[in-house]
């Protein structure tokens, strides 16, 4: 109960400045700011970005999981590294020259609060993971899952395919536009960003950071790659539903022979994200293998495998001899009759 009551409060954060957004800016010119698209007009600075909206839905769906005992450890563990990852910034960020040209002096001072009450909270998910850690109270309890073969395959190719792409643009910005270093990663003047978001290029280091690892997880069938991964495509989908939303605004695709490769390679990066979050949101969100512990692995034990399969007998027990004869225990009916008759007989 305490990581869900946790994971409501950050959540509860996170809704009461979308809802303040959505009061000043307007709905409709918050989605188009979003989008970046060149004709919004907001009423007035947004406090928050596209990151939060996914926070809040990750937020709630661990809060959700949580109540499942054994299985929320892993994911109280991965809503805590991504909450310390986004809000750490604003303990610098907010107090900046910029943010007190934009924001007034009470905004500021809720965002500050607010950033000190959602790192506490993470902190507080990593230390009720580690205690709340235990076995199972019965068999009616589930167990935390490994995700199975074809489900790894995919989050790796798709998740480290996708860090990968986040890096490199990040390598390309960093040549092309040296002068807004280091507040790309740190925040400035020069960059601007909500008052409780992270800086753009902290934001983004931080998910390709994320997605790499929880691709090698999910690669070794570790058991925290589904809530790691989920996780990392959940904050991955708003790039890539914003930027297909460019391209469809723009009718870029229309003329996607005449752009230039980097405004082409652009395009192809924000469908590539968006395909590779839905596709790994599908592979791990179903249950995998089973934790079962002992020297089979995840998901195996004696009789486990196909109908036919034979399985490997316990360490010191003679595999059956072929053919048929009488059972050798288990079974119903009498025991089989002794091979020699008893002295005297």
């Amino acid at each position: 109960m305490t990581g869900a009551a946790l994971c409501a409060v950050l959540a509860l954060i996170v809704a009461s400045w979308l809802v303040r957004d959505v009061r000043a800016v307007d709905a409709d010119q918050l989605w188009r700011y979003w989008a970046g698209f060149g004709e919004a007009r907001p009423q007035a600075m947004p406090a928050t970005s596209p990151l939060d909206v996914a926070l809040l839905v990750v937020y709630v769906a661990a809060a959700v999981a949580a109540l499942r005992s054994s299985v929320a450890a892993t994911v109280l563990v991965a809503t805590g590294v991504i909450t310390l990852a986004v809000r750490l910034p604003g303990l610098w960020g907010i107090g900046s020259h910029r943010m007190e040209s934009v924001f007034s002096d009470d905004l500021r001072s809720r965002a500050l609060i607010c950033a000190f009450a959602a790192l506490a909270a993470g902190i507080a998910l990593f230390i009720t993971a580690g205690a709340g850690r235990r076995p199972p109270a019965g068999s009616y309890e589930q167990l935390p899952t490994r995700p199975g073969p074809g489900a790894s395959v995919a989050a790796f190719l798709m998740l480290g395919a996708a860090g990968a792409v986040l890096i490199a643009w990040e390598i390309r910005q960093m040549v092309r536009y040296p002068e807004i270093y280091p507040e790309w990663y740190v925040g400035g003047d020069r960059v601007p960003h909500g008052v409780i978001d992270p800086p753009p290029g902290w934001g983004t280091a931080a998910l390709a950071l994320l997605c790499l690892v929880a691709g090698a997880s999910a690669l070794f069938h570790a058991v925290h790659a589904r809530p790691f991964g989920l996780v990392a495509a959940a904050l991955l989908l708003p790039g890539g539903v914003l930027g297909v939303a460019r391209v469809v605004h723009y009718d870029l695709l229309d003329h996607f022979g005449s752009l230039s490769t980097e405004t082409q390679l652009t395009l192809l990066s924000w469908i590539f994200e968006l395909l590779a979050a839905l596709v790994v949101l599908i592979a791990l969100a179903p249950r995998g293998f089973a934790d079962v512990p002992g020297p089979y692995g995840p998901g195996q034990g004696p009789g486990y495998g196909p109908p036919g399969h034979h399985p490997t007998p316990y360490p010191g027990q003679q595999p059956p001899a072929p053919g048929y004869g009488y059972p050798q225990g288990g079974g119903f009916g009498p025991p089989p009759p002794p091979s020699q008759p008893p002295p005297g007989w």
